[in-house]
């Protein structure tokens, strides 16, 4: 059985937004405060995150986190990548980190994050990870499961999603090449990003989000990485297919895995 914890469903200013006065940012309801976007990945007695943004920290306090096998990374940006350092606690106790991406996206974060990266004199504080270079369309093994990447557009830049078993987690797409579409078929869960109502030009709209849905065919969706511009939780929930829903902060889901006895 796959678990899924959604530990943030923010975009890259979380909600609420600092000092902003729009109604979303100012709702009482918990399903309205968004931490910017990561699952938490578990099964048997293993588990991984997708992407360690700047609320890393709070995150893995907030889902009681204490040990984690390794770290997934769509792309390099700092909604995604910012709370790098935080991993500190988890190599201290278990040493280097697995971290899982793109050649493109290690030479980011060794630019952005040198001292991790350092090989000499390094700061005996200093996290440290191990680099498991991944390309999309070519699947790797975690634990005896099978993960392959998938490639999506984000504005220009190519981002990878994560397909294991029959759940799917696809982040700051804003196109699909047809090649990738075979991949995202047969889906029992799909994890997608819908930003707002208004079209943007590196992130699916809610209109974009539904057709994708429509074309994929997954058993239910949930839509993640989201602005306060899409409106409130509850208003939004109410007028979305039935197999489609909003995730939320802290909301988990369990998925069996097709092979399971």
């Amino acid at each position: 059985m796959l678990k899924v914890t959604f530990l943030g469903t923010g975009t890259s200013q979380g909600i609420p937004i600092i000092g902003s006065t729009h109604p979303v940012c100012l709702s009482n309801n918990p399903k309205d405060k968004r931490l910017r976007v990561s699952v938490l990945l578990e099964w048997d007695d293993y588990c991984y995150v997708i992407d360690c943004g700047p609320d890393f920290r709070q995150q893995m306090l907030r889902a009681e986190v204490d040990r984690l096998d390794g770290v997934l990374i769509t792309h390099d940006h700092a909604d995604h990548t910012a709370g790098l350092d935080d991993i500190r606690p988890f190599c201290f106790r278990q040493g280097p980190l697995d971290f899982y991406a793109s050649a493109e996206v290690f030479k980011a974060l060794e630019n952005r994050f040198g001292y991790i990266f350092q090989k000499q004199n390094k700061y005996p504080g200093a996290p440290s990870i191990q680099i498991n270079p991944i390309e999309k369309n070519r699947p790797f093994v975690l634990q005896g499961k099978t993960i392959t990447p998938i490639e999506a557009i984000h504005f220009k830049m190519p981002v990878l999603g994560f397909r294991l078993d029959k759940f799917a987690y696809l982040t700051d797409v804003k196109t699909l090449a047809e090649d990738q579409i075979p991949f995202l078929e047969n889906l029992d869960v799909l994890v997608l990003n819908a930003l707002r109502e208004e079209e943007h030009p590196s992130h699916l709209n809610l209109e974009e989000a539904l057709a994708l849905v429509d074309r994929l065919q997954p058993k239910q969706t949930y839509f993640t990485h989201i602005s306060h511009l899409l409106g409130f939780h509850e208003e939004v929930s109410q007028k979305l297919p039935p197999h489609v829903a909003l995730a939320y902060d802290t909301l988990s889901i369990t998925i069996p895995f097709s092979d399971a006895d």
